[in-house]
């Protein structure tokens, strides 16, 4: 696999990833894969099957036979996902989808199931990858890798005003401790576990916006890409 015009973001939830991917790919003129996405359909794909989320065998069956596909929203340019031709919206960006994507990720065996489906997603002119093991597992000879972080507090924080401005009620407490579990389990898990990729350029997003947190991101990437200078 040529890996040559490849840019991995990895973090956890709230960090700032998808933004940050997005204004990147659209700068570059480049495809985007929110590998996210991939767990986050197959955890409510796992609910819409009747599976139990611990049965490994069923769940690794599912992720290898996924109907998934995805297509970009012309009012809003975001890119949803389609499970057997149903358009899952905001379905997937629930914090419930959230925590059974969590959950089915670490399954090893389902990793590997969706491991060929994210590398299938880098084609010309180019890739910019969003998730939690892109740079250390998916593309691990990518030129460029980004690990943007923020404290639990803060991505609580963003969450809760997200929500808020959807008419969603929220309950802060929760969901500090939703970030808090996830967080443990993704840092745990012994496959794939949420950890900088080695030579990742690490950003902490808490106090910055997304503007500062971007042009902080451009100026690494752009010694490996000098047309984003």
């Amino acid at each position: 696999m040529d890996n040559q015009f490849i840019i991995t973001v990895d973090g956890p939830s709230g960090a700032g990833k998808g933004t940050v991917s997005q204004l990147l790919a659209d700068k570059l003129g480049w495809h985007m894969l929110d590998s996210g996405a991939l767990y986050r359909v197959l955890g409510v794909a796992v609910e819409k099957h009747g599976i139990d989320i611990n049965n490994e065998s069923e769940v690794t069956d599912l992720a290898r036979n996924l109907d998934i596909d995805f297509i970009s929203n012309k009012d809003t340019g975001e890119i949803e996902p389609l499970l057997q031709g149903e358009n899952l919206g905001a379905m997937i960006r629930t914090d419930q989808a959230g925590q059974a994507a969590s959950k089915v990720a670490a399954i090893p065996t389902v990793r590997d199931a969706l491991l060929a489906r994210q590398r299938d997603f880098y084609r010309l002119p180019g890739l910019v990858a969003d998730g939690r093991d892109m740079g250390t597992i998916v593309f691990p000879d990518a030129p460029v890798k980004i690990f943007l972080t923020a404290s639990a507090e803060c991505r609580a924080e963003r969450r809760y005003k997200q929500l808020k401005n959807k008419g969603v009620d929220a309950n802060m407490r929760a969901l500090l401790d939703s970030i808090k579990a996830r967080d443990e389990r993704d840092q745990t898990r012994s496959v794939a576990p949420l950890v900088p990729a080695e030579g990742a350029f690490v950003v902490d997003s808490s106090n910055l916006s997304i503007s500062e947190v971007l042009t902080q991101v451009l100026d690494f990437a752009s010694k490996s890409f000098p047309e984003l200078a």
